[in-house]
């Protein structure tokens, strides 16, 4: 029986040997702590690469705390589990949000993935083909360090990294890519800061983070950029709407927007696809 270390050494290595290739990029986004903005900044993320003309699809993966439904204003009725358990088609369960990104609700449900027999999981896995027919899923995790987090960081494409200039959320994040590091489940890792006061506070947290991470670890950081301290934030967060659709033209909006730029900018590395995504997922879940 693998311990978990070399699970997730196998998960990632698995993921960079990739055999089945599928256009759709998975990028796992995830934070040291809590409170930080990561399911806001995932939200309007989303939406942002959607008004760029890509088809996206947020997989809100935080079990049993999840709220990217409540930021987007919809209320979804299932969750991805339910394909199985009440045999609805993946269809039944992503909800369409704000300007047609589309919602795949997590729930619970992958605590339940030990239940599953093997003809269930086989099912499962047939019913996610038609995922493959986005540009980008962004999975929402939890924040911290625990099994599910790390799984997740492993079978992704691309990690974000979500944090802020409070010493406590520095530290987190650090922890955080210390232990990718350790377990060898990621080469690299981008970063984003969010509540700044400026682009140069931005850039200084992220050069205080590369020099720690550059001395004692060997993950590679890149910095994708920051979010500006916005009060119209915390008000679309209250009115349930989006920033980058309620405020199009505020600073935090034009931030996200730069970082949809640099997204699309990069080099898209061929996927393995969400079938093969679930399937390594799987494993580790059981």
């Amino acid at each position: 029986m693998l311990d978990q270390a070399e699970a997730l050494r196998k998960l990632a290595d698995e993921s960079e040997n990739i055999t089945s290739k599928s256009s759709t990029k998975i990028i796992t986004v995830t934070s040291g702590k809590g409170g930080v903005g990561k399911s806001n900044f995932v939200v309007n993320l989303g939406i942002a690469l959607q008004n760029k003309g890509k088809k996206v699809l947020i997989f809100d993966a935080d079990l049993g705390m999840g709220n990217d439904d409540v930021l987007m204003g919809i209320y979804p009725k299932y969750n991805i589990f339910d394909i199985i358990f009440t045999e609805k088609k993946i269809e039944d369960i992503i909800v369409l949000g704000p300007n047609g990104v589309s919602l795949l609700p997590g729930g619970s449900g992958l605590n339940k993935v030990d239940e599953l027999q093997e003809s269930e999981r086989n099912l499962f896995l047939e019913k996610l083909e038609s995922l493959n027919d986005f540009d980008y899923i962004l999975m929402d995790t939890g924040a911290g360090i625990n099994r599910s987090i790390l799984s997740f960081m492993a079978v992704s494409e691309d990690l974000i990294i979500l944090t802020t200039p409070e010493p406590t959320a520095l530290t987190d994040a650090y922890s955080l890519i210390k232990a990718a590091d350790h377990f060898k489940i990621k080469n690299n890792a981008m970063i984003v800061v969010n509540r700044v006061f400026d682009l140069s506070e931005g850039l200084q947290v992220y050069n205080k983070l590369e020099r720690a991470v550059s001395k004692f670890l060997k993950l590679n950081l890149e910095y994708l950029g920051c979010i500006t301290d916005d009060r119209k934030v915390l008000q679309s967060v209250r009115m349930q709407k989006p920033f980058v659709i309620l405020y199009p033209t505020s600073e935090a909006s034009q931030s996200i927007n730069n970082i949809a730029l640099k997204i699309l900018g990069q080099d898209v590395k061929t996927s393995s696809g969400p079938r093969e995504l679930f399937k390594k997922l799987f494993r580790m879940f059981s």
